[in-house]
């Protein structure tokens, strides 16, 4: 009889660890520089494409809201980096197709988070548009009227602190849920609800580095945006391969 998967032992980690998977992550990149900079290009294309859509067609509040929800799907879109992660670790070279399509993400129990973070996602979205509703009898469809609004009215003010209050508390929730289980399921013994645990014990038991960790997350993928989404071209698989080391660094081998 095939013996249950039993999660793994999960290490404790020192408030230094974010910034050394950064230098890890940052290596890692310049071994695979040339498929890395596609994927990170690739994402960034589909998400100036997707937001420039949403501000033609006057509809510049769900550009900003489905921006910041961008944390929410991020780690699925990684699945390619933490290939070549893998493959890096194991001494082999990534090839960009083997980033583009992961075998051993086509299984269930990816889907399955996948499904999860996408329902997160649409949740956020939601409460981004009852916070709005909330705070403005105004629908304002351009950025500049937008922008005006947010910055330059207490409505606005008080909108960008409950929306930015109660979206920091769905990212924070999923990101406790993903931070270690999104590159687990690369493992094809591990099932979502393992992966999931892991990573809630992950942060429970390194709360610390953790909580840095998310923050520069968070603030790289912010100037990202700030930057029509071009700086994801080097950012996005710098974080990816950099959660790759996480992720290792965190979960015992099994």
């Amino acid at each position: 009889m095939e013996q249950a998967y039993t999660p793994p032992r999960v290490r404790s980690v020192g408030l230094d660890a974010p910034l050394r998977w950064l230098a890890e992550g940052w290596g890692d990149m310049m071994r695979v520089i040339g498929p890395s900079l596609f994927y990170g290009a690739l994402i960034a294309a589909i998400s100036f494409m997707l937001s420039k859509a949403l501000i033609n067609s006057n509809a510049a509040f769900w550009a900003l809201a489905l921006s910041c929800g961008f944390v929410f799907v991020a780690p699925m879109l990684a699945m390619g980096l933490y290939e070549a992660g893998r493959a890096l670790e194991a001494g082999e070279k990534p090839t960009l197709s083997q980033m583009l399509f992961v075998r051993g993400a086509l299984r269930q129990d990816v889907a399955y988070l996948g499904l999860a973070l996408l329902l997160i996602y649409l949740f956020w979205g939601r409460i981004a548009q009852i916070v709005y509703g909330l705070s403005t009898f105004r629908l304002h469809t351009s950025v500049d009227a937008f922008v005006d609004f947010a910055l330059h009215t207490s409505e606005g003010h008080s909108m960008l602190i409950a929306g930015a209050l109660i979206g920091g508390v769905i990212a924070f929730f999923t990101y406790c849920l993903v931070v270690v289980s999104a590159p687990m399921l690369l493992d094809q013994r591990a099932n979502v609800f393992a992966a999931t645990f892991t990573s809630l014990r992950s942060v429970s038991q390194n709360f610390a580095p953790l909580l840095l960790w998310a923050f520069i997350i968070t603030a790289l993928l912010i100037a990202s945006a700030a930057t029509w989404f071009i700086a994801l071209v080097v950012i996005f698989p710098w974080l990816g391969l950099a959660s790759w080391r996480a992720y290792r660094d965190l979960v015992e081998e099994r």
